[in-house]
């Protein structure tokens, strides 16, 4: 069974700046935001964070009391249909307007669910909200917390109260992760949308390619650079071998050098594809055949591995490309020599207009999600770290020898290990590049971003300074 994040569902009257409180914590401007009240209709989601929380918030329409049958009506089941699936609700008053009787009336029928509630009074900035404050402990629900959603004041005080009720689901939906067996871990990502984004300088032709995945022109295309601007998430069933495997496909706007870009709208697109990159767990980088490998599809690819985002190479318009053999040989040498962090990354010669290789393309795609998700056994770790040890010691830094003790695999997505030993911070960064490489190429995890940090502790029998 996959452990879903925890969620958070936001609920409270119209214009209280729920809103403004989900794009706060997505990061970015998802709902839109209004003085007019009931702008928000249908429940929207997204995947949110505060400091280390991850989570999954849902926005909801402002409550009202009316019939069913009525369009207020539909917008009060929409929101009872997000408390029942929530793990938390976080109940918004404006601090300003004071408690108000629809406030109280909200909070009476949030008594009957069991959902957790946390009381947040939002625009209580300065002292004009004091008085709104105070009027909230009739509600019963205990102290509010005091937040400004537009200023991204009080996120702090959000974070200590979400904490007691998030970790825990947290911890139980890791604990589900670590103790699963491998053919658990490949079923469970079977069943997960591939989150799968599509990135390039502009006129590389990402539009293209996902129209020709998904069968129909659902993006707009065309020989002028720049078209796509804005992010396009698009959910999609891919049929291989007989199975059908959920994909999560994003479209991005393309991504020029950064001295290039002068225009306004470029420079928003240009965050958002980044905003993209940063929320997708596998990303083709889209090159143009007929351009080659260029400077900046290495900055693309730098950004990518820097989010520790699994990635694979598309030489697109292969079908009007020359010399082949040669072309993809010397883009395999210049990339292996540009990304000196990872080596052997995924390349694929394909081609959006004709469909050339896209099979490829997508098996690659989910073969790389699979190594960056996955976890090596304890005594796997210990066979490796032990050879590679013995194979090339830790240099004596200063004549005292540095001792490593053992490694741990940490996280997943991406994998990250710590190693423990004494004076680390004395080892040469030619060794970590080395633990580095032979984790790659024993482990599996060729082409893959890893995360390599080292713990210690000072020695107690050392001359204090």
């Amino acid at each position: 069974m996959t452990p879903r994040p925890p969620t958070v569902v936001i609920v409270g009257r119209p214009n209280v700046g729920k809103s403004t409180l989900f794009n706060r914590l997505v990061g970015r401007k998802l709902a839109l935001v209004d003085d007019t009240p009931g702008v928000t209709r249908d429940r929207r989601e997204g995947d949110a964070s505060l400091h280390d929380l991850k989570f999954r918030i849902v926005d909801t329409a402002g409550f009202e009391d009316a019939d069913a049958a009525t369009l207020a009506g539909r917008m009060r089941a929409q929101t009872d249909a997000a408390l029942i699936h929530g793990d938390v609700a976080l109940l918004v008053f404006d601090a300003r307007a004071g408690v108000t009787p629809l406030d109280r009336h909200f909070a009476q029928w949030l008594r009957a669910h069991d959902t957790p509630l946390i009381l947040v009074a939002n625009k209580a900035e300065g002292r004009a909200g004091e008085g709104g404050v105070a009027e909230s402990y009739e509600l019963g629900f205990g102290a509010p917390v005091q937040i400004s959603a537009e200023h991204g004041e009080g996120m702090a005080d959000l974070y200590e109260a979400l904490i007691p009720i998030i970790d825990p689901l947290i911890a139980r939906g890791e604990a589900m992760i670590e103790n699963e067996t491998q053919a658990e871990t490949d079923a469970r990502l079977d069943a997960e949308p591939l989150k799968l984004a599509i990135v390039g300088r502009p006129n590389a032709g990402k539009s293209t390619l996902i129209n020709r995945l998904l069968g129909e022109d659902r993006l707009v295309v065309g020989p002028e650079a720049g078209i796509t601007r804005d992010s396009i998430a698009i959910d999609w069933e891919y049929h291989f071998d007989d199975a059908v495997r959920p994909v999560r496909l994003v479209d991005t706007a393309g991504l020029r050098r950064r001295s290039k870009v002068t225009d306004k709208l470029e420079r928003m697109a240009a965050v958002d594809t980044k905003f993209a990159v940063d929320f997708a767990e596998v990303v083709v980088l889209l090159l143009d055949a007929t351009l080659g490998l260029e400077a900046q599809d290495l900055r693309i690819a730098d950004m990518v591995l820097s989010e520790g985002r699994a990635l694979v190479i598309a030489l697109n318009k292969w079908d009007a490309a020359h010399d082949l053999s040669s072309l993809f040989q010397g883009v395999r040498r210049a990339l292996d020599d540009g990304l000196s962090q990872i080596r052997n990354v995924p390349l694929v010669a394909c081609s959006g207009l004709t469909g050339k290789n896209l099979d490829l393309l997508m098996k690659a795609s989910f073969d790389a999600r699979a190594a960056w998700s996955r976890r090596v056994s304890t005594s796997a770790l210990n066979r490796w770290f032990e050879a590679a040890l013995d194979r090339n010691p830790p240099p004596a830094a200063g004549g005292k020898r540095i001792k490593l003790r053992y490694a741990t695999q940490a996280a997943t997505r991406p994998p990250t290990f710590i190693i423990f030993g004494n004076r680390t911070e004395d080892l040469p960064a030619s060794y970590h590049r080395y633990l580095v490489n032979s984790l790659r190429e024993e482990l599996g995890f060729d082409g893959v971003p890893i995360r390599l940090n080292f713990r210690g502790g000072k020695n107690p029998f050392d001359a204090k300074a």
